[in-house]
């Protein structure tokens, strides 16, 4: 997805049905690589305003890719913003959720792909990720990104109530080519043991698939704290989740590999029935979560 340029320097009015709005005074050092310790505070901060907003908003479906989101445009309009503050707004038009980030500067952000071993360079790829659209401003001072407002509150207050986990059963395996068939055999004895009421044998593949995707497409050879791991949960709607977790933040083809478009492997899952979805994970937003939901029911295959 392409930024898009926008024609306007902040949002319009019309519409907009709710919003939050401040101003922060930047502190730049210029004996500090990066940001000065008052500047580096903000994005913490602004991410327990944007939750207690969406909260009282009644939008709890957004609150953790809108704190990502805001996150990733104010640390780099903080870093590379030329003004003395830097504008933040976060509201609603139509059926939209609008985040804005004004820093001040010209010079309009560029998008970079970095290693996954970089660490830095991944804001704005990650904003293309998580986000429906984003863009700049015409004078390049404010970019903006947006989320859909797919389903009503109500409606997203009780999706958002998931059943509890009853029981995680974490894999060890190596961040090698031979890590997904080792996870065939060990899902084999975890869910013998466990003794979940699905169909085991579609699971072992779904993991097998999770895995070899990782491996093939996640990893940097010869870089070392690359994070990997995979893990199976059951829960106490009796559902099997299926994680794998890997080293590169982001999956900006994933809506088109889940249709087919791009390879079958998660086209193959998705089609019989499994809820897949992927998240950001770790302190410093340095890896990816990919999950595929199983039902206890019988699946066709």
């Amino acid at each position: 997805m392409a930024p898009s340029v926008d024609t306007r320097t902040t949002a319009p009015q019309d519409g907009v049905r709710a919003a939050l709005e401040l101003s922060i005074e930047r502190h730049p050092d210029p004996d500090v690589d990066g940001l000065s310790k008052k500047d580096a505070a903000w994005p913490q901060r602004l991410r327990r305003i944007v939750r207690a907003g969406l909260t009282y908003w009644r939008r709890p479906d957004l609150i953790e890719t809108a704190e990502l989101l805001l996150t990733e445009l104010v640390t780099n309009a903080l870093r590379h913003g030329k003004g003395p503050d830097v504008g933040v707004r976060v509201f609603f038009r139509d059926d939209r959720c609008v985040i804005e980030v004004n820093d001040g500067s010209p010079t309009r952000p560029e998008l970079r792909h970095a290693a996954p071993d970089d660490e830095g360079g991944r804001g704005l790829l990650l904003v293309e990720s998580l986000a429906e659209e984003w863009g700049v401003s015409r004078d390049g001072t404010t970019t903006w990104c947006t989320l859909p407002l797919t389903k009503g509150p109500e409606e997203m207050q009780r999706a958002a109530v998931t059943a509890p986990v009853l029981r995680q059963m974490p894999m060890d395996l190596p961040a090698d080519p031979s890590a997904a068939g080792l996870a065939r055999i060990q899902a084999r004895t975890l869910l013998t043991v466990s003794g979940w009421p699905g169909n085991q044998h579609h699971a072992i593949n779904v993991l097998h698939a999770l895995v070899d995707n990782a491996v093939r497409h996640a990893f940097t050879p010869g870089a070392t704290n690359q994070p990997f791991g995979a893990s199976l949960s059951i829960t106490e709607a009796h559902e099997l989740l299926v994680e794998v977790t890997d080293p590169v933040p982001y999956f900006p083809d994933f809506d088109a590999a889940v249709a087919g478009e791009s390879g079958r492997g998660l086209w193959e899952i998705a089609r019989q029935g499994v809820d897949i979805s992927w998240f950001v994970v770790g302190s410093e937003f340095n890896a990816k979560t990919v999950r595929a939901v199983m039902r206890p029911g019988l699946v066709e295959l």
